[in-house]
């Protein structure tokens, strides 16, 4: 019965591994599609999105699965339920990334330049996003702990990204609508970045059965 278990466990994993990846991937080709000023790549991210979609959809029927038909001790029964809670904060990644492609799409071919720090961002929430998947699966609690510093990375990025702004702005008023769409998309990469905290959470509590938001 064990064995079963584990082998299930062991799906569970790679499953979430994949999801991971495909996180990975839609950030880096929003960002792609941003910096290239390439609506065909934009269009992509909402495929991509749907195939995140049937990932949390599969994940989700393994984990219930295990939780119905087996008897999972209290430590499977963290790392399963963290896996659901985890699922959940990738396919709002998704989300987040084909916001920021649609507006990619109205952008008219203009790439952020005036921003470096958007591709900033984009490059740390992306191995913030990894590093989250990978201390699930290798249950590595300093790993999972070095996420919450990248947030802060972003973060600061955030607050450049502001400035840098009300500065283009302030030269030219024309420049306003083109501003605001470049702060929404550098607000949806901050808020991939909180869904990967939330993620590195969630594998706090699978190692240590404590959540930070008790």
């Amino acid at each position: 019965m064990r064995s079963r278990f584990d082998e299930q466990l062991s799906l569970l994993n790679k499953k979430m591994i994949g999801m991971g990846a495909e996180c990975e991937s839609i950030i880096a080709l929003s960002a792609k599609a941003l910096l290239e000023g390439n609506v065909a790549n934009a269009r992509k991210v909402k495929e991509q999105g749907h195939t995140i979609d049937q990932m949390e959809r599969e994940i989700e029927a393994i984990c219930l699965k295990l939780l119905l038909q087996q008897q999972p001790v209290a430590k499977d029964l963290r790392v399963i339920s963290a896996a659901l809670k985890m699922i959940t904060d990738m396919e709002r990644i998704g989300d987040q990334a084909e916001d920021i492609a649609e507006i990619i799409t109205f952008l008219n071919g203009k790439t952020g330049e005036e921003c470096h720090d958007i591709r900033l961002m984009a490059e740390a929430t992306i191995k913030m996003v990894t590093d989250s998947i990978d201390a699930y699966v290798n249950q590595d609690l300093k790993l999972a702990k070095s996420v919450f510093d990248h947030d802060d990375i972003v973060d600061d990025a955030f607050d450049r990204v502001k400035q840098t702004l009300i500065k283009l702005i302030a030269e030219n008023t024309a420049n306003g609508e083109y501003a605001l769409d470049l702060l929404m998309i550098a607000k949806y990469f901050e808020r991939i970045g909180d869904h990967a905290v939330n993620i590195a959470e969630w594998v706090e509590f699978s190692v240590t059965g404590i959540h930070k938001g008790e």
